[in-house]
C-alpha cells in the first residue's frame, strides 16, 4: 500500500471506511487491555519469589561487620547493600547512600531539600524569585510531576539518539543562574530507548554552571535493563567523568531494584561526592534512623553479588524480549510505508516512542480507550502534558501477556491509521475551500 499522502481523495475515503469497520469490529470484542505504564508482568514479578525465602525465623540476621539488622541505625546503608548497589552503578560504595523503595521518592527528597534549606549553604529554592529545570522531551512523566509540585519552572530540550540538545543545554545553563538542574534518564532514556553517546556524557561532565547550585539529576534507572546480551548499550560513568572535569559536585545519580525484584519492596540509592554526601547527611538525619536494613539484608542474599544480578536481569530479558520484538513486528507490518508515524526500537529499558503526524496523538489515544485499551495519556512526555505537536505517544510492552499485546498493538494500529486518514481528508477538505 501507497503511503497516504500518495492517495487521491477517492483512496483515503475507501480506506477510511476499511479501517472504521475494522474498528467497530475491535468494540464489538469488549477488550479491557492495558499498555499505560511500564510495569513488570506477573511471570517477571515469579523471578524474585525466591528472595522471600532467604531470611526465615532462623537466619542470622546480622551483617559482616556484626550490624543486627532488625535494629535502629546505620543512616546510609548496611555496607553489602552499598557494595551490591555500587557495582550496579559502577561506583564506590563509600559514594552511596541506600534509601528505601523508590528512587522516585529520593529523587523527590532531593528537590524538596534543595527548595527548603539549599543545597550545600546555597540560598534554598523556595526564597528565589526564579527556579528553572531543563527537560528532555519527551520525557519522564514523573520527573515532571517534581518539579511541577514544587512551581518550578520547567524548560523542554528536544532529545536527539545521542541525548538531550547539548548545544542548547550549554547555553542556558550557562547563561542562566535560574537554572538549577537538569532531569536525566541517560541509558534507555524513558520513553525513546536511547542512550547518551560518550560525547554527550563528557559535555555534560564539563559543563560551566551560571548557579553554583545547578545539579544535574541522572536517573540510571535502566543501567542493567538490556533486551540482548549481543546488543547491548554503553554508557561512561558520569561521576568519574565529572571529577575528571573539575565538577564533582555536580550530579546526583539515581538507581534502585524496582524494575529487578520488586517495584513496591525494591531499594533505592543516591550516588554523589562526598561534599554532596556530607549535605544530605546533615538533612538525613533529621528525616530517619536508617531505612529497612532486613530489606537490604535480603537483597544481598538473595543476589550474592552483581554476578547474580546480571544473571537475573537475563531472565528478565527473556520474558520482555519477545513482547518488545511482537510490537516492533506489528508497527512494522501494518505502518511501514504509510507515512503515519515513526517508533524506536531499543536495545533495552521498557518503553518504545511513538511518533504519530502532528495533531493526532489525542484522539489516537482516545478511540484507543474506546475500543477497549488503556494507553499513557497524550502529552504525559512533556512539561505540563503539554505536546506542542500532540504526537509523541509512549507505548509500554511489558505488563499485557504476549497474546494480548498482539492484540493491543494492532488495534492501536488501526486507530493510529483511522486518524491519520480522518485528518488528511480533513485537511484535503480545507484546501479544497
Amino acid at each position: 500500500m501507497k503511503a497516504y499522502q500518495e492517495m487521491t481523495r477517492e483512496e483515503l475515503q475507501a480506506e477510511y471506511k476499511a479501517l472504521l469497520g475494522e474498528y467497530r469490529r475491535y468494540q464489538a470484542m469488549d477488550l479491557k487491555l492495558d499498555m499505560s505504564r511500564g510495569k513488570p508482568c506477573r511471570e517477571q514479578l515469579n523471578l524474585s519469589m525466591e528472595m522471600m525465602d532467604t531470611l526465615t525465623s532462623d537466619a542470622d540476621m546480622t551483617c559482616e561487620d556484626g550490624t543486627d539488622c532488625r535494629n535502629y541505625g546505620v543512616l546510609d546503608g548496611i555496607h553489602e547493600a552499598k557494595v551490591l548497589m555500587g557495582d550496579m552503578m559502577e561506583n564506590n560504595p563509600d559514594n552511596i547512600i541506600i534509601y528505601g523503595n523508590s528512587s522516585l521518592n529520593v529523587m523527590y527528597d532531593t528537590v524538596a531539600r534543595a527548595y527548603t534549606h539549599g543545597i550545600m549553604g546555597n540560598t534554598p529554592w523556595c526564597r528565589l524569585e526564579r527556579v528553572r529545570f531543563l527537560c528532555p522531551v519527551p520525557g519522564y512523566d514523573r520527573h515532571f510531576g517534581i518539579t511541577e509540585f514544587f512551581g518550578i519552572e520547567m524548560i523542554p530540550v528536544p532529545m536527539r539518539e545521542d541525548g538531550p540538545d547539548m548545544d542548547l543545554v550549554e547555553e542556558l545553563v550557562s547563561s542562566d543562574e535560574s537554572v538549577k538542574g537538569i532531569w536525566c534518564v541517560p541509558k534507555y532514556s524513558n520513553p525513546q530507548g536511547y542512550s547518551y553517546s560518550d560525547a554527550t556524557v563528557r559535555r555534560f561532565a564539563r559543563l560551566r554552571p551560571a548557579a553554583k547550585d545547578f545539579r544535574i539529576f541522572w536517573d540510571n534507572a535502566y543501567g542493567i535493563h538490556h533486551l540482548y546480551d549481543d546488543h547491548q548499550d554503553y554508557l561512561i560513568e558520569i561521576l568519574a567523568e565529572c571529577k575528571r572535569a573539575g565538577n564533582p559536585d555536580m550530579v546526583y545519580k539515581f538507581a534502585s531494584t524496582s524494575k529487578i525484584t520488586f517495584p513496591g519492596s525494591g531499594i533505592s540509592a543516591i550516588a554523589t561526592s562526598d561534599n554532596n554526601l556530607v549535605d544530605i547527611k546533615s538533612q538525613l538525619k533529621n528525616q530517619t534512623i536508617g531505612h529497612d536494613k532486613v530489606n537490604q539484608l535480603r537483597h544481598v542474599r538473595f543476589f550474592g553479588d552483581i554476578h547474580g544480578m546480571v544473571e537475573h536481569m537475563r531472565k528478565h530479558a527473556d520474558i520482555i524480549r519477545p513482547k518488545f520484538e511482537a510490537v516492533e513486528e506489528i508497527l512494522g507490518e501494518k505502518l511501514g510505508g504509510l507515512g503515519v508515524g515513526t517508533w524506536t526500537k531499543p536495545n533495552g529499558g521498557y518503553f518504545i516512542s511513538f511518533d504519530a503526524p502532528e495533531g493526532c496523538a489525542r484522539e489516537i489515544i482516545a478511540e484507543a480507550r474506546k475500543a477497549g485499551v488503556t494507553m499513557t495519556e497524550a502529552g504525559a512526555t512533556w512539561p505540563y502534558h503539554k505536546d506542542p505537536h500532540d504526537a509523541n505517544i509512549r507505548i509500554a510492552p511489558t505488563y499485557p501477556s504476549l497474546e494480548d499485546l498482539r492484540t493491543a498493538a494492532t488495534l492501536f494500529t488501526v486507530c493510529v491509521r483511522l486518524v491519520s486518514a480522518k485528518k488528511l481528508l480533513a485537511d484535503m477538505k480545507k484546501k479544497a475551500g
